[in-house]
């Protein structure tokens, strides 16, 4: 994607040509390099393939995935799962906090 912005001077460039040599505007350059007209331009002017090929955008993606569920229904072929459950505690809190007073600050008053 980062490459295919890097050449979108090519893409001008072309346009600029196409305008000039055709007098294509901008959208018909466009369906002539990635729309309906595409099969019918590369066919008819083999001697700008070179150009062709430098413009960006001109891979086509395809993904494939695959998802297999398995259902086996004896239980002879795996093992139970063992849950753990440990109650044991391993840490300690130690109040680190020191005061330089005894008391707070502030207190609210107090009922006699």
């Amino acid at each position: 994607m980062a490459e295919d912005i890097l050449q979108l001077d090519e893409l001008l460039e072309h346009a600029q040509f196409h305008k000039e040599e055709y007098g294509d505007n901008f959208f018909v350059f466009l369906s002539k390099h990635y729309g309906e007209l595409k099969l019918d331009h590369s066919k008819n002017h083999q001697e700008e393939q070179s150009e062709h090929e430098q413009l960006p955008f001109q891979y086509q993606g395809n993904c494939a995935l695959i998802i297999a569920f398995f259902q086996c229904n004896s239980s002879s072929h795996f093992n139970p799962i063992e849950v753990l459950n440990i109650t044991e505690t391993n840490f300690h809190y130690f109040n680190l906090y020191a005061s330089l007073h005894e008391e707070e600050l502030l207190q609210p008053p107090r009922h006699s």
